[in-house]
Parts: structure tokens; sequence; C-alpha cells
């Protein structure tokens, strides 16, 4: 009988994680050394990268300087990944911006600036890593998405942000679709509200912190530790039968 634990271990396998200087990337980037995976860390601050990489478990971990926004960054990241490990065998798509302002006067540039980083960016990343993948024989892909590309507020004015990341949910479907018969796995997890250097004007103020609890059916806003299992399941065999998923971990936020 298979242990249900050893389910959910990545060891030896290779993981690309954007986004991992700050915030839900730091604790993946735990997650995944913690279950045995070698991380590769990707972001714009190395600075924090490098310190990240020498608190990590496990060895063998590296860290990469990349903007989602700069093709040549991209395939950087990809190239200096194989050039190591020569595989890639999980992708998080955690990276992401957003600029908060009402819709009317939103400028262009700036929704077009977040949508660079948070789809296509996350698209290109993954175009090329899966390109690996096939020759491989399979991966997993996870995207981080939002349960705002779910669903709207209208409080929190950022359309941008939104319908970036309501893209990369059916980017997830439609990856998943395309790739179910050549080994690759694409699923989606879907954070509601946690306290990063995102949210951070949001839990700062009381009064945010009131409409989380007013409006979350559970009555307050995730922690960050919550969102390992999900992570995990995901990223691992423990979801083998799984793609195309959208999971929503957020509270009961898009439950009602």
């Amino acid at each position: 009988m298979v242990d249900p634990s050893s389910l959910f271990r990545l060891d030896g396998r290779v993981a690309i994680l954007t986004g991992a200087s700050s915030g839900i990337g730091v604790r993946f980037a735990e997650v995944l050394a913690g279950a045995g995976a070698k991380v590769v860390l990707a972001a714009r601050r190395i600075d924090r990268l490098e310190e990240l990489v020498t608190r990590l478990p496990g060895e063998g971990h590296m860290s990469i300087a990349c903007n989602l926004a700069a093709p040549a960054d991209i395939e950087s990241l990809v190239a200096a990944a194989l050039d190591r490990y020569d595989r890639i065998d999980i992708l998080v798509n955690n990276a992401g911006i957003s600029e908060q302002q009402p819709a009317e006067i939103e400028p262009m540039e700036s929704f077009r600036r977040v949508l660079e980083v948070n789809l296509v960016g996350a698209f290109a990343l993954t175009q090329q890593v899966a390109r690996g993948m096939l020759q491989h024989g399979g991966g997993v892909v996870v995207n981080v998405g939002s349960i705002l590309g779910m669903v709207g507020t209208g409080q929190i004015p950022q359309a941008g942000y939104t319908a970036s990341k309501g893209g990369l949910i059916n980017l997830t479907r439609e990856l998943a679709a395309q790739w179910a018969r050549k080994g690759i796995r694409v699923n989606a997890v879907c954070p509601g509200w946690f306290s990063t250097e995102m949210t951070t004007e949001l839990f700062a103020a009381e009064t945010g912190q009131r409409w989380i609890r007013r409006n979350a059916p559970m009555g307050r806003a995730g922690e960050l530790h919550e969102l390992d299992g999900a992570l995990l399941f995901l990223a691992s065999d423990a979801s083998s039968y799984v793609t195309g998923a959208v999971l929503p971990v957020d509270g009961g936020w898009t439950a009602i």
C-alpha cells in the first residue's frame, strides 16, 4: 500500500518559482524546498533571492534575477535552469503586480504593464518551460491566480489586475486541455485575502481588516501557511488525475 504522505513529496524534482522575493513567493519557496524539490528562485530583487537561498532546507537551490516583462530575462531563466539541472519538473507562476486606480482614469500604459507581467509573462515562461517538459515526458504547472480573477469587488479598483488574473485562470484551463495527453498537468490556486507586500495598505487599516472579516464567510483573512496544502497537492503526485482545476483558498469568499 502506498504511504499517502509520500504522494506529496517532491524529492529531487526541479521547480522554478517566480515572484519568490516576498510574501506568498517566500512561503512557497520554503514549502517546495521542504518537500524535497530543488528550487530555482526568480524575481527582480536578486538580493532578496540570494538571502532566501541560504535559508531554504535542502541543497541545490539557485536564484536568478528575472523581469517577466523582458523576454530576454525569461529565456535566460529557462536556459540557466536547464544548464544546471537538465530538466524542469515544476513551474509555479507566482509573480504578479497590481496598480489600483478607478477604471475610468486608469492609464492604458498601466493596464498593459500589469497584463504584460501577470498574464503575457506567465504564458511566455510556461511556453518555454513546457517545451522541455514535453521532451522529458511531462511536468506540472501551477498558476497562482486570485479570487479577483473569479469575482469582482468594486471597492478595490484594479481592472488590470483582475483582467490579468481572469485571463490566467482560463489560460490554465486551455493549456490543461491542450497538454492533458502529453503529460503536462496545469492547475491554478487562487488565494483570497492574505497579508503580503501587495496588500499592505489593506491590512494596515482597521477598516480594511473589518471589511475582510465582514465579507469572508469564515470571518477572517488567511494565514500564509494555509496555502501550503493547496500548493503541494497541485505540484505533487497527490493530484496526478487533476488538471485544469481552479482551487480557491479564500475562506469561502467565492462561495457566496
